[in-house]
């Protein structure tokens, strides 16, 4: 039984066709269901049985259980073309849920906290109404739906096990529902969007002691606090300014009392960048600055540094496919948002590497309902009438995309 709620006033305008109008309840529904049973990464067994019931009851053509939970539908249109892919993330976060909402996570400690059962339900919804309009489709559409996006990563093994083949992927496109922008606007951007993600781990060990006797140690903690100062520098004074660049210490554990002299403390923490000529710099400029502190302290250390994501960098020319639609969707020049970049980083990136794409933002915030908590908070939510935009938006590419192939 799919529930009642209130129809907002944006989905009576034109600009959304009257077909994917009627979809709204449903899109709700699927959103709902999926927000109820929160599922983290490469556990989505539920979501997937669903979306995979889904596309069952609507003879939609999809294999199931790629790379663990993923699920790629395809769907033919009427005549020969070209291959455009959508993608959408599946997994939820490890935060427990304050909203009090009908359908609120009844998973103890894990909530949709990032919009990702939205992805799922607009994608979805895509999927029926290109099942169901095939005949207008010149190529091939394939829905890609992806296990993992929040750690440790989905995309990469989807890639590995053959998604953007059989039939080849000429394009490929997703959206990420946007609390940082308002209904009714559309972040794209040629480019740089999203920033890479590396991760670090450091113990430093030392000569723990008396806090009266400090000449007898090698303070732990006060290398570390030498180093979280000096790491600032990379980007303050080795970087070229014009590259955007972040490093963060975000956690620092050392000592045990307030007149002991920590022997070892552990430090963990994120670089983010867009230039992907930038890729290894990070790690060598560290080690070199950690090395020399701990030899000047007497201390020694153990570093660990790994890349999580690229950058994501959206092809021009696809780019420019999503502006134009979206364009012809908001309908006012100031729902494009071009300046909307964000050091938050994606695995979209791993296949905007393979194939050119265009990753873009679907502002989802609504203030005057209480719909505007930021990504990753306990309370987010978003105005769900932005789910039959998405599959506006979605729709008009793949007709755009696979009928002309001119953007």
């Amino acid at each position: 039984m799919i529930s009642s709620f209130p129809v907002p006033n944006s989905l009576n305008c034109p600009q959304i066709r009257l077909a994917i109008r009627c979809l709204q309840p449903q899109l709700v529904h699927w959103r709902r269901q999926i927000h109820q049973k929160p599922e983290l990464g490469f556990q989505e067994h539920l979501t997937a049985s669903l979306i995979s019931q889904t596309l069952t009851k609507y003879g939609i053509e999809h294999q199931t259980g790629i790379a663990g939970t993923g699920i790629v539908a395809t769907i033919e249109g009427s005549q020969p073309g070209p291959v455009l892919a959508l993608r959408a993330d599946m997994d939820a976060l490890p935060i427990a849920e304050e909203n009090q909402v009908p359908y609120r996570s009844q998973h103890p400690g894990q909530m949709h906290a990032c919009g990702h059962d939205g992805h799922t339900a607009i994608a979805l919804g895509t999927a029926v109404y290109i099942a169901q309009n095939r005949h207008d489709v010149k190529g091939t559409v394939k829905i890609i739906f992806q296990p993992a996006e929040e750690g440790p990563g989905g995309a990469k093994p989807m890639i590995e096990a053959g998604v953007l083949k059989n039939p080849d992927v000429d394009g490929i496109i997703g959206l990420h529902l946007w609390n940082n922008l308002p209904l009714g606007t559309v972040g794209v951007k040629n480019g740089p969007l999203m920033a890479a993600v590396e991760c670090f781990d450091l113990q430093i060990q030392g000569r723990g002691g008396h806090g009266a006797i400090p000449h007898q140690t090698v303070d732990s903690l006060l290398v570390a606090a030498q180093i979280v100062n000096a790491l600032q520098t990379i980007v303050a004074r080795n970087l070229n300014p014009l590259d955007a660049a972040v490093v963060t210490v975000g956690k620092l554990a050392a000592g045990t009392a307030r007149n002991v002299i920590a022997d070892s403390a552990n430090l963990s923490g994120t670089v983010r960048y867009f230039n992907p000529q930038l890729g290894g710099y990070f790690r060598q400029r560290m080690e070199e600055i950690i090395a020399g502190i701990c030899q000047s302290q007497g201390a020694s250390y153990q570093f660990d540094y790994w890349q999580l994501y690229p950058p994501v960098i959206n092809h021009d020319q696809m780019a420019e496919l999503v502006r134009s639609i979206a364009a012809q969707v908001v309908e006012t020049p100031a729902g494009i948002v071009p300046e909307c970049q964000t050091m938050g980083g994606e695995d979209m990136s791993f296949f905007l590497q393979e194939v050119p794409g265009c990753y873009f933002f679907l502002g989802s915030a609504n203030p005057e309902l209480g719909l505007a908590y930021p990504h990753h908070h306990p309370r987010f939510d978003f105005d769900e009438s932005v789910l039959a935009m998405g599959v506006e938006i979605f729709v008009r590419c793949v007709e755009k995309f696979c009928n002309s192939r001119t953007f």
